[in-house]
């Protein structure tokens, strides 16, 4: 076997495992952690891929960002030590019959689809610098837009960490 191919199914695994594992985790802040763990196997594949931008943004704005967050919020709530409600049976039955259709019918699409050759002339040039000054260009290929909806919804998660945060007082009854 070559070596990327070994590499590659490393990287799968680690993801398929942690992730896992986040689904399946009986306390809350394990699960979050092992969500980390998964997310930044991801950002490995991307590295892998030769995309270091797209794993520096999974990096930055995933592993960064939202983790950090979710386990601020978990922190801030006093919950880290709290059982997950165990699911009820019906519920996970549906689930595993679900994910079962979702797989096959996944399988029959790719197996009916042929893929046309995608690959750009010239796309090897494209490093982080040529990436980074088309982010921040207000021309017809810019990305400034993305950028800033990007700022607002990390804007937003913070907000709705700080929300869910705050305490309420039970009310008499």
């Amino acid at each position: 076997m070559i070596a990327s191919v070994v590499v590659f199914y490393i990287l799968a695994a680690f993801i398929l495992v942690t992730g896992l594992l986040a689904v399946t985790s009986g306390k809350i802040f394990r699960s979050a952690i092992w969500l980390l763990f998964c997310l930044t196997g991801v950002a490995g594949l991307y590295f892998w891929l030769g995309m270091e931008f797209i794993a520096a943004v999974q990096v930055v704005v995933y592993v960064g960002g939202i983790v950090v967050l979710i386990i601020f919020s978990i922190f801030l709530t006093q919950q880290t030590g709290k059982e997950l409600p165990a699911p009820v049976r019906s519920r996970t039955l549906f689930s595993a019959l679900a994910v079962c259709l979702g797989f096959v019918l996944t399988c029959l699409l790719l197996h009916d689809h042929t893929f046309p050759d995608t690959r750009v002339q010239g796309a090897a040039d494209m490093g982080i610098a040529t990436i980074g000054a088309q982010l921040l260009s207000t021309s017809e290929h810019g990305y400034v837009l993305p950028f800033e909806v990007i700022s607002i919804l990390l804007l937003a998660a913070m907000i709705g960490c700080i929300v869910i945060a705050i305490k309420t007082k039970p009310e008499d009854k």
